[in-house]
């Protein structure tokens, strides 16, 4: 209404300003016409705002209902919602309602029973106190009867079965004692034994002397040499002693040294294959075979460390390492044990949660001070500890190298394994040489050590000192005895005795009936 009043008072106001101009004018003719046509358009100006209107009117009841209907349904949706939470509330009170009724019929049934216990509680209870009456009064009969009291009849059963009982209880103790040892050791002996299994390796036995095979003897005057220049200059190059005999085809090298047989043996060998043999040829030859050989120690080295994948080692204990292929502990070759023992020691401190890759290395250096460039009196743990310190290896691994044969107090748990694991290697069966004379002896030393025994008559080592075969006499021990003794003579073994792997001991108790028919 508003719009259609304003374009009417537009349209007068054009009217009348058109009016007022032709008046001026005195142009009242064309005054005229202008005011109709200011009409006229005032008119259609008014008829198009009603119009208008009335269109407005219509969006404006439409969007009313529209926004009307919608908020009908909002609103349903809301009550439904509200119905359905109702709902659920009043199922979940339900259901606590019968919780609340089953819990309340339980607590009934328990007091039902708790009441029920108590009363058979002190029904046994009764007959408990009615039964220690009757034994009293047992006692009291018995004691009448036998004119000896509870105490005296008690100390000579015990003085009557105490020679029986001894003999059981030493049994027993062996039972125990065995039983223990095998829970206690359990997990000990499979870790043992998986480590073996994994890490045996194949030990070469290495000698103080090397031969070289040659293709016929008539070599042998060309490597003597006229008046035996060539062997001269090669032995005072090497600081070996080469010997040729008459040994078919072959040539003795002789040296305390490994390295510097293998040294003389690959001049050698160069030297045969090149033809040309004079003593400025052999020096040539062995300072050049002397730093082949330097380099491939090196190399010997640097592949052990990377097959056991150890970093950051020293270049100069790399070098160490290296020697240790050259040289042989008891027939053992030593980078063979140590590489062993290193596996062994990983694979230990695993299975107790320690470093495996510390435990590897302190394995790996234990016998370091086998190899060094001077001799020392130091004992070689010792002098491997020093080696250790000196080029930057970890307390806990110089501690262990240090240690592992007890020249010094062990301060951590790598020490005890690296012994352990030292003695696995070296001591199981095929790992090393033992001189006849002192295995000999420690045969002989093994059987004697059965005879201290009363009663046993004879004692055989057999199966190289594995077993000990003890045949007692069977008037003077009994079965159990004979168990017992058994287990004494294998206690004494384990402390007086050093020797490699196990001994199982066997006592033998025979009983012969003789009789004679006239």
């Amino acid at each position: 209404m508003t719009t259609i009043i304003i374009a009417a008072i537009i349209g007068l106001a054009v009217g009348a300003g058109v009016s007022w101009v032709l008046a001026s004018k005195n142009n009242n003719s064309k005054a005229e016409e202008l005011i109709k046509e200011a009409e006229s358009k005032a008119r259609s100006i008014e008829s198009n705002a009603k119009a208008y209107k009335k269109e407005r009117e219509l969006e404006a009841k439409e969007k009313f209902l529209q926004l009307k209907n919608e908020h009908q349904q909002a609103t349903r949706k809301k009550d439904k919602e509200i119905d359905d939470k109702f709902n659920d509330i009043k199922r979940k009170e339900q259901s606590l309602d019968s919780k609340l009724q089953h819990n309340s019929k339980k607590e009934k049934e328990i007091e039902s029973v708790k009441n029920n216990l108590s009363k058979q509680l002190e029904i046994v209870n009764e007959r408990k106190e009615h039964l220690e009456n009757q034994i009293s009064d047992q006692i009291n009969q018995l004691e009448k009867i036998a004119g000896l009291s509870k105490e005296e009849a008690k100390a000579k059963m015990l003085d009557a079965v105490a020679q029986e009982a001894r003999t059981d209880a030493l049994a027993q103790q062996k039972m125990i004692i065995e039983e223990a040892k095998l829970s206690a050791n359990k997990d000990a002996k499979r870790m043992i034994l998986q480590t073996i299994q994994r890490t045996a390796a194949e030990q070469a036995i290495e000698n103080s002397v090397t031969v070289f095979n040659i293709d016929n003897d008539e070599i042998k005057g060309r490597i003597i040499g006229r008046e035996g220049r060539n062997i001269r200059a090669l032995e005072a190059a090497t600081g070996i002693e080469i010997i040729v005999d008459d040994t078919p085809e072959a040539i003795i090298l002789s040296g305390f040294d490994p390295i510097r047989r293998e040294i003389a043996r690959l001049s050698l060998h160069r030297l045969v294959s090149d033809g040309r043999i004079h003593p400025a040829r052999i020096e040539e030859v062995v300072e050049k075979t002397r730093k082949d050989v330097e380099q491939e120690i090196v190399e010997y080295g640097e592949q052990a460390v990377i097959d056991l994948g150890i970093n950051g080692l020293h270049p100069e204990l790399i070098r160490m390492v290296g020697r240790m292929r050259f040289r042989s502990s008891y027939g053992q070759n030593l980078l063979k044990h140590s590489r062993e023992v290193a596996n062994l020691c990983a694979t230990m401190a695993a299975e107790f949660g320690l470093d495996a890759k510390r435990a590897k290395r302190a394995g790996l250096l234990h016998d370091i001070g086998k190899v060094p460039d001077t001799d020392s009196e130091m004992p070689h743990a010792l002098l491997g500890m020093k080696l250790c310190e000196k080029f930057g290896e970890h307390p806990e691994v110089c501690n262990a190298v240090g240690a592992h044969h007890d020249e010094i107090e062990m301060t951590n748990l790598f020490s005890p394994i690296v012994q352990a694991c030292d003695a696995i290697s070296g001591s199981r069966p095929g790992a090393r040489r033992e001189d006849s004379e002192s295995y000999i002896k420690r045969l002989q030393d093994l059987e004697k050590l059965a005879l201290g025994f009363d009663g046993v008559e004879k004692s055989f080592a057999i199966q190289a000192g594995r077993e000990l075969r003890v045949i007692v006499d069977s008037d003077s021990l009994d079965d159990k005895k004979a168990d017992l003794l058994s287990f004494d003579i294998s206690q004494k073994i384990m402390k007086e005795m050093i020797y490699p792997g196990q001994i199982k001991v066997t006592v033998i108790r025979e009983r012969r009936a003789v009789a004679f028919a006239k």
